[in-house]
């Protein structure tokens, strides 16, 4: 396989990068990155075969281990991230298992924010545990409290910014300072952000992971996710850990997200002024009770947006004035918006996180996060934002 690249060493920006970054054409020179549908690969002979295996020959052994489709698709990704190397996963939650998993051993311990996805939450709260890896979470906006959680033994500390689904900022620089004084490595779920408003590793983080469902598909096709972070982390730790559990990302999906980065800019950066409008427009309705949207003056973290951040975001998080049962009549009222626990969509989706996303953290710790029985999310999609802006209104009408 060749390279499709004629750039030399000049500097090329990301939406180019999205388009052309990681493309290795085979001897027939197609256009679109080619999907190699294979399990293994085979040999010249028996030599070439040791070779392979002893790590004499760089090539591919077995799809499980690496595949020229999902290789494309990580050198696209690292490109775009500024990081040294990446590893596909099967789905945005294999990416943070992975991460944590090739972080720590029995004996070790993790510093989590509280704000998390629901999943993200089971693995800190009960799967690390059951392995011997104790776990503490805290409020991630309280510097405070991770230099406090901070033990001996604390190997990586663990945040997603904006959350989900209350779109809180937390300092990602300030965090890997906290993490680095021990010298834990930071891990960061960058899927609100995407790549191209947010750059962790250029604020200090180790590791950034993405569930590549999310704004990096964006069109409601696959599941997938990958691992970022530095080489020789990478080759140590995350490689066996991919080898011998088998979270690999297939080389079908791979195309898919391939497709998915050429438009990501695009998408992401009409999605976000869509979202943008939705929230203003929201922020002086009576009906709704709380607007939070990072960009504007009025969010908790605006200082913190502003400094780490480079746009908005394509979410939208309100409470609806009357709890459940007022959310619930303003979701079933929605014509275009659609009801669905995804995000990051080219169709405008909606949820109730209380009774889903975060169903299984419990009534308590959804209090103290501050997701109320009235907290909606909205994933703004591609549509003309007046016809989003008139099914809200029609909506709110019905409440």
């Amino acid at each position: 396989m060749t390279s499709g690249k004629k750039t030399g060493t000049r500097s090329l920006r990301p939406a180019t990068e999205l388009v052309h970054g990681g493309t290795a054409r085979s001897a027939f020179g197609e256009t679109s990155e080619a999907i190699f549908l294979t399990q293994g690969f085979v040999y010249a002979g028996a030599e070439a075969a040791e070779a392979r295996f002893n790590g004499e020959d760089p090539g591919f052994v077995y799809s499980r281990y690496a595949n020229p489709t999902v290789q494309m698709f990580e050198d696209r990704i690292k490109t775009l991230e500024g990081a040294e190397a990446a590893r596909g996963t099967a789905s945005g939650m294999a990416a943070v298992n992975l991460a944590l998993m090739a972080s720590v051993q029995a004996g070790d311990h993790v510093v989590a924010s509280k704000a998390l996805f629901g999943s993200c939450r089971y693995i800190c709260e009960t799967l690390l545990p059951r392995f011997g890896v104790d776990s503490t979470l805290v409020d991630g906006t309280d510097l405070d409290q991770w230099q406090a959680a901070l033990r001996p033994n604390t190997k990586a500390l663990f945040l997603e910014s904006p959350t989900n689904p209350t779109l809180e900022v937390i300092d990602i620089a300030a965090v890997a300072d906290i993490g680095h004084s021990v010298a834990a490595r930071l891990i960061v779920d960058n899927v609100f952000a995407t790549p191209l408003y947010q750059a962790p590793l250029t604020l200090g983080a180790d590791v950034v992971v993405y569930s590549a469902t999310k704004h990096i598909d964006g069109q409601g096709r696959c599941l997938g996710g990958v691992v970022l972070g530095d080489e020789e982390w990478i080759a140590d730790d995350v490689m066996p850990f991919v080898k011998h559990t088998g979270p690999h990302m297939s080389p079908f999906n791979a195309w898919v997200l391939l497709k998915g980065l050429e438009t990501l800019p695009l998408r992401v950066e009409r999605q976000s002024s869509s979202a943008s409008q939705i929230a203003g427009f929201l922020a002086d309705r009576p009906k709704v009770a709380r607007l939070i949207y990072p960009g504007r003056e009025d969010h908790p973290q605006a200082e913190i947006v502003k400094r780490q951040m480079t746009g908005g975001s394509t979410m939208v998080a309100f409470e609806i004035a009357g709890g459940k049962e007022a959310a619930f009549r303003f979701t079933n009222a929605l014509d275009i918006i659609r009801i669905s626990n995804n995000l990051g969509d080219a169709k405008s989706l909606i949820t109730h996180p209380a009774t889903t996303t975060h169903q299984s953290i419990g009534e308590d710790a959804r209090a103290e996060l501050g997701i109320s029985d009235g907290i909606l999310r909205l994933s703004v999609g591609l549509e003309d934002p007046a016809d989003l802006l008139e099914d809200i209104e029609n909506a709110l009408n019905a409440v």
